[in-house]
């Protein structure tokens, strides 16, 4: 299937580029979708559109733009099975990923229409009798930069809450996933009866990423940039942004672990090592990269998972409902994970299931014997990749979760709730899941990590953190007055 996609959307037109990209489905390496490719100049079009709509979008009351959002989302839900195919062909995604994705971005929208409703500042206790007020503002035009592995869920978290703030708003998809992640949006945002300029939407090939990137990023009509992808990438961004002085909040990668108590519900935690470790291949940020069981349930939570895991269908997504596990999104990613098996099998670790590379597809994979010399155990693997190490105490697991560089998610799995909770306290990740999978979000809370693994937070009232500015305004009523020689 070889759709034409030939125009961005840029102040509410669509407007042609001097040059087109491939779209790949990464299932089979056929050309899925012909993608405009932009470069400084539509992009630079695009921002001037979103700068020139932010006095009006900013000035509507909050009951509109709630409306607005609302109307977004019942767009979502009646293009569902189309967006739902797209994902699957676009993105090498499951059916059942797909059908969750939509879900959650119209529980998204929802989530950002009641937005409009909250607190947009408090009264302050003045010691000279002021009326004293903290109330924040829109920031004016903010780049989003999304990801490929969940485009419509992660362009929709980043987008809905920052517009619900009364900003506008860039968005730039990955070249992965540019349909999902980017222009379905523009289509579902004039479908609603959104103003023109608000969103906007250039798409480019990898050949143009940096100039693309940097535009949104350097010129002076942006006021925040909003990222999610690789913590390389996220560092130099916000390098970048930092030298210009502005706002910016970046999630990105993880070497997330999910820890297995010995008084743990053996059901629940191979559940959650499954799903945590296997969904969409692994290629979350919140994926588990590390399976932590106590030494006294080893072996029957070894035995369980495998047995759990081998029964996960592997096949292009199109094909089969049934092929949970579908291909990596390039080759690229396919050969990181080879790497880093070949390396860890060369160093003693041992390949108890699965361990098949085949072209981007690769098989459910669990691992023991896996020590901290190993790629795998350091480096992010963003694939169907389950290493189960052993521990002996709390603190053991503790510090084993927290030696890395990343600090995204993590997941406890125990009959003990003050045990977890002490557990909890004691990780150095943004989110911590009691009896649950690190696979986690919800629309209204404050997702984001520590260490590298990104700055800032999204949902809910947190987004206003990162996208808008606090103002403290007063109003004098006679209680301070100058000094008699002024």
């Amino acid at each position: 299937m070889n759709k034409m996609f030939d125009r961005i959307y840029v102040g509410g037109n669509w407007s042609s580029t001097a040059s087109m990209f491939s779209d790949f489905n990464p299932a089979d390496g056929s050309v899925w979708a012909q993608i405009p490719d932009c470069g400084v100049q539509e992009t630079r079009a695009a921002i001037d559109a979103a700068h020139a709509a932010f006095p009006a979008w900013s000035g509507l009351s909050h009951v509109e733009r709630a409306k607005l959002m609302l109307k977004v989302a019942d767009v979502v839900e009646k293009r569902r099975p189309e967006v739902v195919a797209a994902i699957q062909g676009e993105g090498g995604g499951w059916f059942g990923k797909g059908m969750y994705e939509v879900g959650a971005v119209i529980d998204i929208f929802h989530a950002a229409a009641g937005a409009n409703y909250g607190s947009v500042g408090e009264v302050l206790p003045s010691p000279h009798g002021k009326f004293s007020m903290a109330v924040r503002y829109p920031l004016g035009v903010v780049s989003v930069i999304s990801p490929w592995n969940f485009p419509v869920i992660l362009t929709a978290r980043n987008i809905a809450f920052t517009l619900a703030l009364g900003n506008t708003v860039v968005l730039k998809p990955s070249e992965e996933t540019p349909y999902c992640g980017g222009l379905f949006f523009a289509e579902i945002f004039e479908e609603a009866g959104v103003p023109p300029g608000v969103l906007n939407v250039v798409t480019c090939s990898r050949a143009n990423v940096v100039q693309v990137g940097d535009e949104l990023i350097e010129n002076p009509a942006v006021k925040a940039i909003s990222f999610t992808g690789s913590t390389a990438v996220g560092r130099s961004i916000a390098a970048k942004a930092g030298a210009h002085l502005k706002k910016c909040c970046v999630e990105l990668g993880g070497k997330d672990a999910l820890i297995v108590c010995d008084d743990a519900d053996m059901e629940r935690a191979t559940a959650a090592a499954s799903f945590g470790s296997f969904m969409h291949q692994g290629q979350i940020c919140m994926a588990v990269e590390k399976v932590l069981v106590q030494e006294t349930v080893f072996d029957e939570f070894l035995a369980r998972f495998v047995d759990r895991a081998s029964k996960l269908k592997v096949g292009p997504p199109l094909a089969d409902k049934a092929n949970v596990i579908g291909p990596l999104i390039n080759d690229k990613q396919a050969d990181n994970v080879k790497t880093q098996l070949e390396d860890a099998v060369a160093q003693g670790a041992e390949i108890v299931l699965g361990g098949g590379v085949n072209g981007r597809f690769v098989d459910p994979t669990i691992l023991v014997g896996v020590t901290p010399e190993m790629k795998i155990y350091r480096d992010e693997t963003f694939g169907p990749v389950a290493p189960v190490i052993p521990f002996r105490t709390d603190d053991e697991a503790v510090a084993i979760a927290n030696d890395s560089q990343y600090g995204l998610s993590s997941g406890i799995i125990t009959g003990d709730e003050r045990r977890g909770m002490d557990i909890a306290h004691r990780l150095e990740t943004g989110m911590s899941h009691i009896n649950c999978s690190p696979v986690n979000d919800e629309p209204n809370a404050p997702f984001g990590g520590a260490k590298s693994s990104g700055v800032g937070r999204y949902g809910g009232k947190w987004s206003a953190e990162s996208y808008s500015e606090t103002r403290w305004i007063t109003l004098e009523r006679g209680g301070k007055d100058f000094p008699p020689v002024f």
